[in-house]
């Protein structure tokens, strides 16, 4: 009895807390750019299905200034975004399949439903907070490495 009461108290937690928006937390991995200035390390948090895509960085208020959201799209595709619900001005870096970046969206504007598209196809993007691109030197055809990249992060950069 003891543990059916476990077991129903753990259900009704993570319902209440979904109800509530909290969504579960998502996977962390690093992501490292390589920029004239040297390499930059961010720790991320993962968006690698549609609904962390979807609700991507909504909501939040503040954000670690090496932190970010990766979007994993597991292809190459061509891809928008917007600032529905965002409350943080963001960078988005766009990152081709090869881990080289495309293009860098900067300081989108929170709440804007103004589309933010690639240029091209990508794999993924990362989202840093609003001006840290132009502030750490992050230009397009620099180098990112990740595992999603086939960059297993063992200090070979």
């Amino acid at each position: 009895m003891r543990q059916l009461f476990s077991v129903m108290a753990l259900l009704l937690a993570v319902t209440l807390s979904a109800a509530a928006g909290n969504p579960p937390p998502l996977p962390m991995t690093t992501v490292v750019i390589d920029t004239e200035r040297g390499p930059v390390t961010f720790t991320c948090e993962v968006a690698a299905d549609s609904a962390s895509q979807e609700r991507g960085l909504m909501f939040r208020k503040t954000m670690a200034p090496n932190a970010g959201m990766l979007f994993d799209f597991h292809q190459s595709d061509t891809v928008s975004f917007w600032m529905k619900n965002t409350i943080l001005p963001l960078d988005m870096v766009f990152i081709r399949q090869d881990g080289t970046i495309s293009s860098v969206a900067p300081n989108a504007v929170p709440y804007s439903l103004t589309p933010i598209p690639s240029a091209e196809p990508v794999r993924a993007v990362l989202e840093i907070n609003g001006g840290r691109a132009a502030a750490l030197g992050i230009d397009p055809d620099e180098r990112v490495h990740n595992a999603i990249f086939g960059d297993a992060l063992k200090g070979q950069r």
